[in-house]
């Protein structure tokens, strides 16, 4: 028996998705092009990463690789890494992490028990030396936190709250007003 299955997974990976779009709404346009230093992406270029990093996932998934020594990472990276140097507006931008975040997301829907329980071995020398189907997955989720993390301290470098931040001291707020009238 599993508690978290295909279905958990996909709608917890919507939720994210729609926190970093939303992040990537908030974000003036004028705006993508910030980078914390010379070394990082800039918002767009770490927006357009977020958006098309699952495709990895999906590559490896919908392939039935389930040995890295078979996979050849330059080959499948390049074109991953080449999208983020493409000019997009702010809309095509937002329009792709809704595309590909939905794409990715109704993969795993689709997906059973089974194949998530499957073992997929991993490059030589990697800890540890297999995962789950599952647990790849659920690292696409993970990466885009991450990443995502980044985007909020960005947002705090240009002077804006996130909004998850803004949500939390609404939820404080009215805790605080609730007890208040309590007394």
């Amino acid at each position: 028996m599993t508690y978290y299955g295909a279905a958990d997974l996909a709608a917890a990976f919507r939720q994210v998705r729609s926190n970093t779009v939303q992040i990537a709404e908030e974000i003036p346009e004028e705006k993508y092009g910030f980078r914390a230093t010379h070394e990082t992406r800039s918002v767009a270029q770490l927006l357009v990463h977020i958006a098309v990093a699952p495709r990895f996932q999906l590559h490896v998934h919908r392939n039935g690789i389930a040995d890295f020594q078979t996979l050849n990472f330059l080959e499948l990276i390049g074109p991953l890494a080449a999208e983020e140097t493409k000019a997009r507006t702010k809309a095509e931008i937002t329009a792709l992490l809704r595309a590909e975040g939905e794409l990715f997301a109704s993969y795993i829907d689709g997906v059973s028990d089974a194949f998530l329980a499957e073992t997929v071995k991993m490059p030589v020398g990697a800890q540890p030396p297999t995962k789950t189907r599952f647990e790849m997955l659920m690292s696409a989720k993970e990466h885009e936190m991450h990443h995502r993390g980044q985007l909020m301290v960005f947002q705090r470098m240009m002077g804006l709250t996130p909004h998850l931040t803004r949500q939390m001291q609404e939820r404080m707020a009215s805790r605080a007003a609730a007890a208040q009238a309590a007394r």
